[in-house]
């Protein structure tokens, strides 16, 4: 679309529940990241919500409210599946967990004079639940295992899923938060699309009790807020040991 059309849109005020911004507002320090995003509410849809997305191009709204409504209905039944693979019951993560204001992250990185500069996306992992991935057909997402980053080669017709931090205190570290990243590359440009799962701010999180044995696996995390865990984020700029720190028991 013409810049003049998308100007309205641009903004970093992060309560907006439709923007357009670039770069990262993680990231404490001077560098820039190569990525351009649309940040939006996008569940439960309903009409004062829709009425913030725009009305041009006129497929975008009911495109989006069909993704949207799919894309939550997979997460659900994910969230089901592993509640029954932990031995937990299947509506474990509803309610609360899962019920909060369902964001999307639609990141556009162009093509990168000289990819070695900058990243697309800084090492993070993600402050929510569950993240339902599409990362088009060009590979740029990296995810760090035993000190390395790997490549996600994208799948056809295949979501990527994350898991973020609630998931792992809920489950007091059975399942890691992942941390990854996205890179840059100088010849063709990518895309991708991130739906996330976030409890509600009220909620209260802590290790699930059937996760937790005092003897062989104790608590690892205290129970907190949901809202008191965001402002940890921000304050850590994102970074994995130092939000985790926060909420972390520490024992002799």
């Amino acid at each position: 679309m013409p810049v003049e059309e998308k100007l309205p849109y641009c903004s970093d005020d992060q309560s907006k529940p439709f923007r357009l911004a670039s770069s990262t507002s993680y990231d404490k320090s001077e560098t820039r990241y190569w990525r351009d995003y649309l940040k939006l509410q996008c569940h439960p849809v309903s009409d004062e919500l829709v009425g913030h997305w725009p009305a041009e191009p006129t497929s975008f709204r009911p495109r989006l409210a069909e993704f949207s409504e799919a894309a939550h209905e997979l997460a659900q039944t994910l969230l089901s599946l592993v509640a029954e693979g932990l031995g937990l019951r299947a509506d474990f993560f509803a309610g609360d967990l899962s019920g909060g204001e369902t964001q999307m992250n639609v990141n556009y990185y162009p093509p990168c004079p000289d990819p070695s500069l900058t990243l697309g996306l800084l090492p993070h992992c993600d402050r929510h639940l569950l993240t339902v991935l599409s990362q088009g057909d060009v590979a740029g997402l990296q995810a760090r295992y035993n000190g390395r980053w790997l490549l996600v080669r994208p799948v056809p017709g295949a979501f990527v899923i994350n898991f973020g931090h609630q998931m792992e205190i809920v489950t007091n570290g059975a399942l890691a938060s992942v941390e990854h990243r996205a890179i840059t590359n100088s010849a063709v440009a990518r895309m991708s699309v991130a739906t996330l799962i976030m409890p509600k701010m009220e909620c209260h999180i802590g290790p699930a009790p059937e996760m937790v044995d005092e003897v062989t696996n104790p608590a690892k995390f205290r129970e907190f807020v949901f809202s008191e865990f965001m402002e940890a984020y921000n304050t850590a700029a994102a970074s994995r040991e130092d939000v985790l720190d926060s909420f972390r028991i520490h024992r002799d």
